[in-house]
Formats: structure tokens, sequence, C-alpha cells
């Protein structure tokens, strides 16, 4: 049980430093939009909103397993009523959001660190390396601005909201 319970703790850091793992948390919508100054620079009618965070040790292999990972993602329902479909079934797009607040550690004091998030240029780099995957596999896809003071709005589905990290491929 003590071995279990200090991988886990070793796990947890890793996962707190950023280190290897690229995440992604996906909320099924009816529909959203992200706006910038008032301005609205994207939106979608129906499907999911990505929100992407990109890690120091990431690379375009865990871009193009997220983009693959979230296009197939069977949380849309049938005609039975179970989550069966995936977004090129229903005609769904994605809203994607960066996010590097994803790497929040707060396990020290009130205020959390943001250190273990990518370095802006490699961030943006790997933001634009998922959209671009997602668009080669046919799926529509709007976008805030990286690193811009963006409000995104949704209106959630179920809700549905799936996390994602690169560790499980």
């Amino acid at each position: 049980m003590l071995s279990f319970y200090a991988n886990n703790i070793h796990k947890q850091d890793l996962i707190n430093k950023g280190e290897k793992y690229m995440r992604a948390v996906v909320q099924r919508s009816l529909a959203a939009k992200v706006t910038i100054a008032g301005q609205t620079v994207g939106a979608i009618d129906h499907g999911f909103v990505v929100l992407l965070g990109v890690g120091p040790e990431d690379t375009s292999a865990d871009s193009d397993y997220l983009a693959e990972k979230i296009s197939k993602l069977r949380v849309f329902s049938d005609d039975a009523g179970k989550m069966n479909l995936a977004l090129a079934d229903v005609g769904g797009q994605v809203l994607s959001i960066s996010q590097f607040t994803l790497y929040a550690d707060t396990r020290h004091g009130n205020r959390p660190s943001f250190t273990g998030a990518a370095k802006p240029a490699l961030g943006e780099q790997l933001y634009d390396t998922f959209n671009a995957k997602l668009r080669d596999l046919g799926v529509t896809v709007a976008t805030g601005e990286f690193g811009g003071d963006m409000q995104v709005s949704l209106t959630n589905d179920g809700p549905v909201t799936i996390l994602f990290d690169t560790e499980a491929k």
C-alpha cells in the first residue's frame, strides 16, 4: 500500500511540475464563443470547447495524439440516447482555447504558480499544431488568441466534461 501511495505522490509531483503531460479539458457544448475587447473572435454552434494546456516537455506528437482522441470522442447521444457519436457524426465543431492555467500548482500558499507550463513560444507552437491536426482530421475549429485576455462563454450540454492528458498514450 505504501508503494502505491508513494508512486501516486511522485506522479502528482510530476504532473504539477508540468513534465511530459499535455492537458486538455473538453466540454460538450450547445454553443460557445470567445471575445476579446468586446469583439467575438471565435464561435461554434455545437460541439466541444477545448481548453488546452502545454507543458515544457510536450511535443507535436502530444498535440497530434490529443487532436485524434478528441476528434473521435464519442459523447454525443445516438437515437437511443446512448453516448455513442463523435464530432463528425453530429456535425460538431471545436472552440479551442489556450489555457496555461491548467498547470497551476496550488500546493503552497494561496497564489498559484504556473512554472509547470511551457514557455509561450513552445505553447503557441503546439497549440497551433493541435488546431491544425484537428482541421486535418476534418474538424471545423474556431480559436481564441494565444496569450490574449479572453472571455469565453458557453452553454454546457449535459454537462459533459472530460479531462485528457497525454500520460495515457
